[in-house]
């Protein structure tokens, strides 16, 4: 990847130092001054990499859900990259980054309550079909604690106000 201009590298601390050797750090790839703060490219890598195996385990155990039925995986992959992921998933979070700003998670489109309903529905098909069933309990598990915390009429999105919250 490396001298790909499709590669994109993290930079934080001095824009003075970034500004001076951007030209040769494009040699490496897309360069991305991050701030300041020296530590804010590391805190970027790390949260890509979570988003990164976060994305991958939501692929792998969709796979595994289809591929009780024997479904192609290659057919699943192309169904779940080139349309899912770019095509509703992607356009969905772009929509909703003001809101993440904002605090406000309006359930116009849908709610919480709703969005919780499909996460049981998958926990429970990955049970009946016998695959692992940790992850999408897990994701049923954050709707209910965002229910629970009073955001049950609010979007999806409101999880992001659980995420925040140090965990004991």
């Amino acid at each position: 990847m490396v001298g790909d201009p499709e590669s994109v590298f993290l930079y934080s601390g001095s824009r003075e130092v970034f500004d001076a050797h951007r030209v040769t750090l494009a040699d490496l790839g897309d360069p991305r001054y991050l701030g300041a703060d020296p530590s804010l490219a590391v805190l970027y890598n790390t949260a890509l990499l979570g988003l990164m195996y976060t994305t991958m385990n939501g692929f792998l155990h969709a796979s595994a859900l289809v591929g009780t039925a024997h479904a192609d995986p290659a057919e699943f992959a192309d169904l779940a990259v080139n349309w899912f992921l770019t095509d509703v998933v992607a356009p969905m979070v772009f929509q909703q980054v003001p809101n993440l700003r904002s605090g406000s998670y309006p359930g116009d489109v849908g709610t919480m309550l709703m969005n919780r309903n499909a996460l049981d529905h998958i926990a429970r098909t990955s049970i009946e079909q016998g695959i692992h069933s940790e992850q999408p309990t897990f994701n049923r598990d954050l709707a209910d604690r965002a229910i629970a915390a009073g955001r049950g009429e609010e979007n999806y999105f409101a999880i992001y106000e659980i995420f925040k919250q140090a965990t004991v």
